[in-house]
């Protein structure tokens, strides 16, 4: 049993939700829901403390702006300037990735400043601990959208332990010039002899090819080359397979009647995977920060939940960026890396913050 849970996962989910139906993504997914069921929890806020429920929906509309904006520009000024500056309209490709936490959180931080000033009854501390609440939750479903994506992985673990994110190398493989069925990576359970305990770890490759006019010798031939052009040519297929470039492919083809079944036995290199390491983080700070609001509601004093929420959120993403791979090549000579530099100062802030509240203490219980 422990064997097997300290064992190595080969991760190849589809990004998209349903097969056929590529637009619709699981990051995209987890993101909005993010935002549903946070704006669920603010109406319970509200109601509970004698709010304008009607609010929630303004606060909604400028948290996604905020969030979405924030973070597409926090990831163009602090990781990749000059790609997107040279050519501003690349700015609007959202799409195609590219969003930084903590560019989100300057313009959460901002724009809650600007709603507070405009709605009496709110001041800026009070939104902020709500938010910062909802936050959480909402960042551990990111994260896990990440993992959905095979994003934002680890490093190499240097053990038989780990993810071995094979995604990607599927989806080259898609673009063989013979006619794929279906691609499958997945962990053989035959070739555990193979094991050594230093990270290289067995991964077969199962290619489902249409018979067609191709015979067993052709598709041998063909398959020869360009698979392995596909695992050895590739940066993505570099940073997370494991095929030495000196050795010949090996492969086996099987006659399946009316198909082809191509296996490829290749190698993979075990990640961190840290975006479940930061789901489960923010998760537990969601439940922490929640715990604390529904004991004591509006006795909390302002500005202790959202100091909590900077200290242990960006405290967490500090530690967990030292198991991460570098997201630009920029970072991979500097001791800290840019998450860390930017965690650094919002975790400073959240300290005086909390300081700020233990020294008001409690606010008295209403009667």
């Amino acid at each position: 049993m422990l064997e097997s849970l300290l064992s190595y996962v080969v991760w190849d989910p589809h990004p998209a939700v349903f097969s056929g139906f590529e637009r619709l993504r699981w990051y995209s997914l987890l993101f909005a829901l993010g935002f549903i069921i946070s704006q669920q929890f603010m109406v319970y806020f509200f109601r509970t403390e004698g709010q304008k429920e009607e609010l929630v929906d303004k606060l909604t509309i400028i948290m996604v702006l905020a969030t979405i904006i924030g973070a597409r520009l926090g990831h163009v000024l602090f990781y990749e300037p000059e790609k997107y500056l040279s050519d501003p309209l690349e700015i609007l490709k959202v799409w195609e990735g590219g969003l930084a936490s903590h560019g989100a959180a300057i313009a959460i931080l901002f724009s809650l400043w600007v709603y507070s000033k405009r709605t009496p009854g709110q001041n800026y501390l009070w939104v902020l601990d709500r938010i910062a609440i909802v936050t959480a939750m909402t960042g551990a479903l990111i994260r896990f959208g990440n993992l959905m994506n095979s994003e934002i992985g680890g490093k190499d673990t240097g053990t038989d332990s780990g993810f071995v994110y094979a995604w990607d190398a599927e989806e080259i493989l898609q673009s063989l010039k013979v006619p794929v069925e279906s691609i499958e990576a997945y962990k053989p359970e035959d070739r555990s002899a193979e094991l050594q305990g230093n990270g290289i770890v067995p991964v077969n490759i199962d290619i489902k090819v249409t018979k067609g006019s191709y015979s067993v010798e052709d598709l041998e031939s063909t398959l020869e080359r360009d698979v392995k052009y596909a695992l050895t040519k590739f940066n993505s297929s570099k940073q997370y397979l494991a095929e030495p470039l000196e050795t010949p492919l090996n492969m086996t083809i099987a006659d399946k009647g009316d198909h082809y079944l191509a296996t490829i036995k290749t190698f993979g290199r075990t990640k961190y995977p840290t975006q479940i390491y930061e789901s489960i983080s923010y998760l537990l700070i969601f439940i922490g920060l929640f715990a604390i609001w529904y004991k004591y509601t509006d006795r909390v004093p302002e500005g202790l939940l959202v100091g909590l929420f900077m200290i242990f959120v960006f405290g967490t993403r500090f530690f967990w960026e030292f198991y991460k791979e570098s997201q630009v090549d920029f970072e991979k000579d500097m001791a800290l890396n840019m998450g860390q530099i930017l965690s650094i100062p919002l975790v400073t802030g959240g300290v005086i913050l909390v300081i700020l509240a233990l020294n008001k203490g409690l606010k008295p219980v209403k009667t």
